[in-house]
């Protein structure tokens, strides 16, 4: 099934690709700098077509066109077709291609696929992860001269304001931080050790549950306020890292 799931990502990631040579109908969505494209909408339908054929009774949960809640079946696919819109109509080259499988409400695999480097992350539960086929893992570093990512939640002003404080004081602990614009890349790129943090105030299901699995099954740990375990049908603040700078950064922040 991975192998299928690996396929259909690369098939919409080539899609990706190909969109960029073409025109984009760009249409907000609510909130500040929430786009949409033409291209966001036919990819998730592809996508969810394949899926359809691979597991016809899993529902589907994604961000565009309405598909946006779920139900408690055994299979739930969660999808981002492009995660990072905006990079993607800046033409940034920092999106990808996101497909999580839930087993039971808990994830099962997770693929996420950046077409502009080729580089496919995935992950099955009790099975590791894996970048381009070889094994990768969360780095050791805590927060002292860490590379931290943040997410902005810029459809969110009510977390505005939190962001930067938040940032300011792992700034003050980090070496660099990073604000790239694709949660799902941002949160794979922990699991492989190139970054050691990151987080976000508000973000959504599609945006974490393929990579929240690849993090885990790298060594690394994802939490939501608290240290709760992360809300796959709704909205939540999200922080994910190695073991070491999740637990300095939970104290110094008190998340």
């Amino acid at each position: 099934m991975t192998e299928e799931i690996k396929r259909i990502a690369k098939e919409a990631g080539k899609l990706i690709l190909e969109a960029g040579e073409k025109n984009r109908l760009i249409t907000c969505k609510s909130g500040k700098g929430n786009f949409v494209t033409q291209f966001d909408i036919e990819i998730q339908n592809y996508i969810k077509n394949k899926l359809s054929r691979l597991i016809p009774q899993a529902e589907f949960m994604g961000e565009e066109a309405g598909a946006d809640v779920y139900n408690e079946s055994e299979y739930v696919f969660i999808v981002d077709p492009i995660d990072g819109t905006t990079n993607f109509i800046r033409d940034y080259r920092h999106s990808c291609v996101s497909i999580g499988l839930l087993k039971n409400e808990k994830p099962y695999i997770g693929v996420v696929y950046n077409p502009y480097l080729d580089e496919l992350f995935e992950a099955k539960l009790d099975h590791g992860a894996l970048l381009n086929g070889k094994t990768i893992h969360v780095s050791d570093v805590g927060l002292d001269n860490s590379l931290v990512s943040f997410g902005t939640a810029p459809y969110y002003s009510d977390v505005r304001k939190r962001t930067f404080e938040i940032a300011i004081k792992v700034f003050d602990r980090a070496a660099d931080l990073r604000r790239c614009g694709s949660a799902a890349l941002d949160i794979c790129y922990v699991a492989a050790g190139r970054t050691d943090l990151y987080f976000e105030l508000c973000i959504s299901p599609w945006d974490f549950a393929a990579s929240s699995l690849i993090l885990t099954e790298a060594g690394g740990v994802i939490k939501t306020n608290g240290g709760h375990e992360i809300d796959f049908k709704n909205k939540c603040a999200v922080a994910a890292a190695n073991p070491k700078a999740f637990d300095e950064f939970k104290e110094l922040v008190d998340f």
